[in-house]
């Protein structure tokens, strides 16, 4: 089954501010592991409960919460690679 792909406002706001070419190219990446998200991700270091994952485009991340009762891929943040982890 095909995971579903959200954006938080966050991550929406983060793609607009790239340009369209890299936008565009994160989009599709994102789109594209849909059917087996942890193939192309690694697990972020120091989330306890609910691990977070960062999928790595280029010199470009995005770091997502992925749900797998709910088949659910969530984009919280885009960026990029050396100012991504900052937060994390």
């Amino acid at each position: 089954m095909s995971f579903k792909v959200n954006y938080t406002a966050k991550a929406r706001k983060d793609l607009k501010n790239l340009p369209p070419d890299v936008a565009q190219r994160i989009i599709l990446s994102i789109n594209g592991i849909r059917d087996d998200p942890y193939t192309n991700v690694k697990k972020i270091k120091g989330t306890k409960r609910h691990p977070l994952y960062t999928h790595r485009i280029g010199e470009y991340r995005a770091i997502m919460d992925i749900t797998e009762d709910r088949l659910l891929i969530m984009v919280m943040e885009t960026g990029h690679g050396t100012k991504i982890y900052r937060k994390y």
